[in-house]
């Protein structure tokens, strides 16, 4: 039996987490009288189409990694990553993440020369996401592939079967749908104006120091 699991028995929709059974009818499992695991809204193709849905599956793959392989070698040659995403030993101290994660509660964003670098957070988030979910979510996914388990089998061991692969290929998608909202929240309560034209330009007003 699968640990993580959307279905319908005909009647009402579900999503199985282990053993808790959580009924989710007109949400997951069974949406518009039709079982479905997600409604027709948020679904590309928006009719049960297996094949065209792989297909657009593998379209956006594709767009997930090639830009992903791109920004892994840039990243290094460049020492962007070594220089500004990986965390100081002193930022990994428990007191540092403590602050942070209040500062971040509070809505007390950094001000001054501190806002031309990442904070903590922004580093782990941005290094678990990069380094973490997306070569997972490659992996997982290469894993549901018949022709690829044929030539490496390890995948599978490695994860626990096909049907333990599509779990973990899941929550990780749920994880960087999270990550996206949360950092599109904090573009626009640090400033959207200001945020957006450092993208754009490159040029970045800081903001000024907080009076003490």
């Amino acid at each position: 039996m699968p640990w993580l699991e959307i279905g319908s028995d005909g009647e009402r929709g579900y999503l199985r987490v282990g053993p808790a059974i959580i009924p989710t009818t007109g949400v997951l499992g069974l949406a518009g009288g039709e079982e479905r695991a997600f409604p027709p809204l948020v679904t590309i193709p928006s009719g049960y189409n297996l094949a065209a849905a792989r297909q657009w599956h593998f379209f956006f793959a594709w767009l997930l990694v090639v830009p992903g392989l791109l920004f892994w070698l840039w990243g290094f040659v460049s020492r962007h990553v070594q220089r500004d995403l990986a965390p100081t030993a002193e930022e990994l101290r428990p007191r540092s993440l403590w602050q942070d994660v209040k500062d971040h509660a509070r809505l007390r964003f950094h001000t001054g020369e501190a806002a031309r670098r990442y904070n903590v957070l922004q580093k782990l988030s941005y290094v678990g996401v990069i380094f973490g979910l997306l070569p997972l979510m490659v992996l997982t996914g290469l894993t549901m592939s018949p022709g690829i388990d044929a030539a490496w089998p390890w995948l599978l061991d490695l994860f626990g079967g096909r049907q333990s692969a599509r779990s973990i290929h899941f929550i990780c998608a749920a994880l960087i749908a999270g990550f996206i909202i949360v950092h599109l929240a904090m573009v626009l309560l640090a400033g959207l104006l200001n945020e957006l034209r450092s993208i754009i330009t490159g040029w970045y007003r800081l903001p000024r120091e907080r009076d003490q």
